[in-house]
């Protein structure tokens, strides 16, 4: 709902501050004050396309500032937050909307800036205007069928949920089997090179690690004399006789460690480094003896390095096409194999696919005429509620008709095309909504439907519909304009008391000049202008002077006496009138009975 519209700079309004109440709040005031200013400004916060001219005279530019609480939608939170924005703690987001006079606009939504598109994204779940230059709500044939389906009923709504989850199981299944069928040739040729792939591993056998030991090997036999060589040297200066030291370095160490005993008798810290050299004896002994073993070991093996090179080459031809090393050639084999079956194991699929799917259509058929059947008794039930509504607004004789016909083809909402009609008088042709009606009439239809929707909503959420128990979707803010246009007495009496049952369920704001339909509300805000000379006169939207005499719009909430002077100047002209002011008591103790 919308909580409160700041609005600065905006044609005859320099600034003011529109709060805005639960309930049915009406704007009333004087022609030209600036009401329609006020449209002007929620307008832009919905994405309305910016008016340069729109910006007070003198003024840079102009700006709308709204709060709207989202936190019964859910989706809208998610699309404010997809958008960069931030709800507040409280729930509600900021949104702001700034014209300049040089022509450019920006809108910023939850503190961050959007494109003027997102705004209208959010304000098309939250706001509904009902005017003679805009009806934005069911103005589409979708949208028609969305409030039809709505007003059916929650046993309908679980059938439309049930044939929408299996129309996307459909058609989630049609893509598959379209994919699988475009890719066949394709898939045959991938599971063609995985078998040659798998049979090539097979027939080589490579085991974990193989190609490294493979590797070591040939190096180690390449290169034996080499390294014979190098083991005995280091073998010779270790245990045996080398020429050149004189001497092995086990006698070596061996020695120094006598020597050091023998003087430790003198110094006790000579015996501890005497230990460390018979620990490092040791060490040089074992080094020895496993230096003899290699030398011993190693034979030259031309035979076996030849094997070995053969080997590593069938190895290579494996790493060169399927990893750079076996281990990853056995991963690769492993996860081959799976795929080969996912691969041989498409056409069984297909078959599959193509049962359930046949399955699916026949579901589909029985649930699409499920949904024709409830659509069309909801759709007798919604004419004849509409129709009896009309009545009381003034337009006695005309009738809404609501069309439900086979649609071109199914789709994920079903069999049917629904439309809303009007027949303006008995034996007149039904046309379109919108056409053949007055922007006024318009309005009064609108509101008709609306108050017939909202009535089913009610009584479903309250279980007192067919399927108790089952909450009802918030229902938007609802903006009325030209409502009241062409009516009086009785009838306008009958507008604001059906306003009055709309807004016992969602928040509805109402621009009116009729005092019948202004008693009924539960919040009564005044549009006021004043010049500079202190004359509030009857100056234009729009009206301005050069310098200083620009025409000041306010907006501020009436209650008790002040409410009842301004019922009496819209009943008179006359607001200090006593028989006017006593006439305007009586429609507001006549507007909360019932209530």
């Amino acid at each position: 709902m919308l909580e409160e519209i700041a609005i600065e700079n905006l044609g005859v309004i320099r600034a003011a501050r529109v709060p805005l109440a639960d309930g049915l709040t009406v704007i009333t005031g004087e022609t030209g004050a600036g009401k329609t200013m006020v449209l002007t400004g929620l307008g832009l916060l919905m994405g309305g396309k910016a008016d340069p001219a729109a910006v007070r005279p003198g003024a840079d530019g102009a700006v709308v500032e709204g709060r709207l609480r989202v936190a019964t939608h859910p989706a809208v939170a998610a699309r404010v937050d997809e958008a960069g924005g931030e709800v507040d703690d409280d729930g509600t987001v900021v949104v702001l909307r700034t014209v300049a006079a040089a022509g450019r606009s920006r809108a910023h939504l939850g503190g961050r800036g959007v494109p003027q598109a997102v705004l209208a994204e959010i304000a098309d779940e939250l706001v509904t205007v009902h005017g003679q230059a805009d009806q934005l709500r069911l103005r589409t044939t979708a949208k028609q069928r969305e409030a039809l389906d709505s007003f059916a009923g929650p046993d309908h709504q679980d059938d439309l949920d049930a044939y929408r989850a299996a129309w996307s199981e459909r058609a989630g299944l049609l893509a598959e089997i379209e994919d699988l069928t475009a890719r066949a040739a394709e898939r045959a040729r991938e599971a063609e090179l995985l078998r040659l792939g798998l049979a090539e591993v097979e027939r080589v056998d490579p085991q974990p690690g193989e190609d490294a030991e493979l590797s070591a090997l040939v190096g180690r036999l390449g290169n034996a004399e080499q390294l014979r060589v190098a083991a005995q040297e280091a073998h010779d200066a270790v245990a045996g006789d080398d020429v050149e030291t004189a001497g092995s370095a086990v006698e070596s160490v061996e020695r120094a460690r006598r020597a050091l005993e023998a003087a430790a008798a003198d110094d006790p810290a000579l015996g501890g480094l005497a230990t460390r050299l018979a620990e490092a004896g040791y060490l040089l002994a074992d080094v020895a003896t496993e230096l003899s073993s290699y030398v011993n070991d190693l034979q030259a093996d031309p035979a076996g390095l030849e094997t070995a090179h053969a080997r590593l080459a069938e190895l290579t031809t494996l790493t060169r096409s399927y990893g750079e090393t076996i281990d990853d050639v056995l991963r690769w084999a492993s996860d081959a194999g799976l795929r080969l079956l996912d691969l041989d194991d498409g056409g069984e699929r297909l078959a599959g696919m193509r049962e359930r799917t046949a399955e699916l259509d026949a579901e589909l058929a029985a649930a699409a005429e499920r949904l024709t059947t409830g659509r069309r008794k909801a759709a007798e039930a919604l004419s004849d509620a509409v129709t009896q509504e009309l009545s009381g607004l003034a337009m006695k004789g005309a009738r809404l008709v609501v069309d439900v016909a086979p649609a071109d083809e199914p789709g994920p909402w079903g069999a049917d095309q629904v439309g809303f009609l009007l027949e303006p008088h008995p034996g007149a042709p039904a046309r379109p909504l919108g056409k053949g009606a007055s922007g006024g009439e318009l309005s009064r239809v609108m509101l008709a439907v609306e108050v017939a929707l909202a009535t089913s909503r009610v009584e479903a959420g309250t279980g007192t519909g067919s399927a108790p128990g089952r909450a009802a979707a918030p229902l938007p803010t609802f903006v009325f304009d030209e409502v009241d246009a062409g009516v009086g007495g009785r009838a306008a009496v009958e507008v604001g008391r059906r306003l009055a049952v709309l807004a016992r369920s969602t928040q509805v704001v109402v621009v009116t000049h009729l005092a019948q339909v202004a008693a009924f509300a539960d919040s009564h805000l005044v549009v006021t202008k004043s010049t500079p000379d202190g004359d509030a006169g009857g100056a234009s939207d729009g009206e301005s002077e050069d310098g200083a005499g620009v025409t000041v719009t306010g907006v501020r909430e009436v209650t008790d006496d002040d409410r009842v002077r301004e019922l009496a100047r819209m009943l008179s002209g006359q607001e200090e009138s006593a028989t006017a002011r006593q006439h305007a008591v009586e429609l507001l103790e006549s507007s909360t009975v019932g209530r």
